[in-house]
């Protein structure tokens, strides 16, 4: 559909001013095509990640504009600038003002920002979340990165191997309300008591989305357990923060990390071995399965038990569950973390 460009420009104009409180869409570039909602009758898929501007987030977005591009969508890529459930909020909020199609989100917290997807929805917006679930709120599909015992039991049995099944180990999270990041941790927990009698985890904090606090707070484990022999992180600022503490602190060799960790942030720390492994997934494909699934909702079509998605094939979808799975973790080791380009 053609549209003059004065249009375009009177609509990006808008969508600026509505989202510029909180962080806003990026207008203009491959992430954010339009702001300008379902008015103009095109589709628009809008993505609320739970912070903007990290390389996570970030190759969601490129691979949401991918999947945009091909199938023939609008595409709003829109987030706080900060790891905080109010700001968050403030996006959506102002998203729904500008009535796009559908809004899929990953929660900083997910009880908090139910009630603004009911919001959206009531107002004729399909909803979904993404990376994160929110699943007492009305969503109405969570695109799953990977089941959560296959990256909490990948995490543990990395972590395992790597100081021999026996020592203290701590995990530094991300946000305390964060649903993925509990769920794993949890699963970590059960799977030490059943299958690791000889680890035993120490501490769990939490350093929000903050790689520079996640170093101090390592830093801080080491110096309170001079015997800890290993540091996890869950999510894609500590993983890389913990790995630069051990760097840091002298004790490569000593005290092992793994963590959820994009392979650009984690190849340095993979290559002096400052961290033994990351399990991860293709982030710019998740991107674009998230972006595929609100497309879906907002034509009112169905998911399949299992479907090939553009270049994604044997996508399989929980109907119980309402989940749509992406595929088995990646791990990423200093031999192939070179290979992806995020």
């Amino acid at each position: 559909m053609k549209i003059r460009k004065t249009f375009a420009a009177s609509c990006a104009v808008i969508a600026l001013a509505l989202a510029g409180c909180a962080g806003g869409a990026k207008e203009g570039d491959k992430g954010a095509e339009s702001g300008s909602g379902s008015g103009s009758g095109e589709i628009s898929v809008a993505f609320v990640p739970k912070i903007q501007g990290i390389p996570f987030f970030e190759a969601m977005n490129t691979g949401g504009a991918e999947a945009a591009k091909e199938f023939g969508f609008k595409w709003v890529y829109s987030g706080p600038t900060t790891a905080d459930p109010a700001a968050q909020a403030d996006v959506v909020r102002s998203l729904i003002q500008q009535n796009v199609s559908a809004l899929m989100a990953a929660p900083n917290d997910p009880d908090s920002l139910a009630p603004l997807l009911k919001e959206a929805q009531d107002g004729g917006i399909r909803v979904g979340t993404s990376d994160t679930d929110a699943p007492n709120s009305v969503r109405e599909v969570f695109v799953s990165q990977a089941s959560p015992e296959g990256i909490g039991d990948g995490l543990i049995d990395q972590m395992a191997k790597s100081i021999n099944n026996e020592g203290k180990i701590a995990i530094v999270s991300c946000g305390q309300t964060a649903a993925n990041l509990n769920t794993w941790i949890d699963i970590i927990k059960k799977k030490v008591d059943k299958d690791y009698p000889k680890i035993s985890i120490v501490d769990v904090v939490y350093a929000d989305e903050d790689q520079a606090r996640a170093v101090t707070m390592a830093k801080n484990l080491m110096s309170a357990n001079p015997d800890l022999k290993g540091l996890i992180g869950p999510c894609t600022t500590a993983a890389p923060g913990v790995a630069q503490a051990v760097e840091e602190a002298g004790k490569i060799g000593q005290v092992q990390t793994v963590g959820v960790g994009t392979p650009k942030a984690m190849l340095p720390y993979l290559q002096n071995g400052a961290a033994y492994s990351s399990v991860l997934w293709n982030v710019e494909d998740h991107g674009y399965l998230t972006a595929w699934a609100g497309w879906q909702l907002a034509q009112g079509k169905e998911f399949a038990e299992k479907q090939d998605v553009g270049h994604l094939k044997n996508v399989t979808y929980d109907a119980k569950t309402k989940t749509l799975l992406l595929g088995e973790p990646l791990i990423l080791t200093k031999d192939n973390a070179g290979k992806y380009n995020y």
